[in-house]
């Protein structure tokens, strides 16, 4: 199967970056967004990624002209139904997401494939929502998506083979690395990550160190390029809190449970560098 036209359903960072590679990489792209206001937001995010590809010389003027022209905004998802593949990539919420997967398939053609940018949410009970499991599959992009490398291919119960064989194939005209992986709470990424980033914020909540010695342990002991709680406000605050809470739930495991202060943090509306405020002030 061919993928020329993606629909991309979420304009915020991530779904405008996913958007970015994959027009950069030759593909039709529409971007939806429920209003106009969020859809010239997303596109100019777009905009963003493709001028700072100019600035580093990556593509030129001419290049940068053909690839803006390959996006399209819209609010209506029915303008979707005609894509070869979707990528959802709204908010961390799993009614919503099957909400939207829904609708796309009562609307799209039987042989269109369904993924979820998800970076927690199970793949299985999505593709449940759906007649088409077999062609649903998780597709979980990096931030930031240009540069990061990776797509987490995770594969629910009923993901069929040439499904798989297709996104992985996606992955790689992206100039990704596709690592297919089984659908899990977390799948392997975040059953890592948020554990040591829940970790690093009870440091914090308990008095051990500062966020700025908690970050400097890990990026001068460990040789990572961020400290854990720089990257949580990076992510997302909420962001973090909701992927603990399916890994508490999912595992009933109270290793799991999110810390107190990322609770506190998140009712605060203190989300990280969205908010201009989280465990540092941007």
């Amino acid at each position: 199967m061919s993928i020329d036209r993606i629909g991309v359903v979420g304009a915020g960072t991530m779904g405008a970056g996913i958007v970015q590679v994959c027009v950069g990489a030759g593909l039709e792209v529409i971007v939806r967004e429920p209003t106009q206001e969020l859809v010239d937001a997303g596109i100019g995010r777009v905009e963003k990624g493709i001028a700072r590809w100019l600035k580093k010389e990556i593509i030129d003027d001419a290049q940068a002209g053909q690839i803006r022209e390959r996006v399209t905004g819209t609010t209506q998802l029915e303008d979707l139904f005609s894509v070869d593949l979707v990528v959802e990539a709204i908010i961390e919420n799993e009614d919503a997401k099957r909400e939207v997967f829904v609708t796309l398939d009562k609307g799209c053609p039987a042989d269109t494939i369904l993924s979820s940018n998800t970076s927690s949410i199970s793949i299985t009970r999505l593709a449940a929502a759906t007649g088409r499991p077999d062609r649903v599959i998780g597709m979980h992009f990096f931030n930031p998506v240009p540069l990061m490398s990776l797509v987490e291919v995770v594969l629910g119960e009923s993901t069929s083979g040439a499904t798989t064989d297709v996104v992985v194939a996606l992955a790689e005209k992206l100039d990704k690395t596709p690592v297919t992986v089984a659908d899990v709470p977390g799948f392997v990424s975040n059953r890592v990550l948020m554990p040591m980033i829940n970790e690093a914020v009870y440091c914090l909540y308990e008095g051990v160190a500062s966020a700025e010695n908690i970050d400097q342990v890990m990026k001068l002991g460990m040789a990572h390029p961020m400290g854990p709680l720089a990257l949580a406000d990076l992510i997302g605050l909420d962001v973090c809190l909701a992927i603990m809470e399916v890994l508490y739930h999912g595992y009933s495991d109270s290793k799991y449970r999110p810390c107190p202060l990322l609770r506190r943090m998140v009712d605060a509306g203190h989300l990280g560098r969205k908010a201009g405020r989280g465990f540092y002030t941007y």
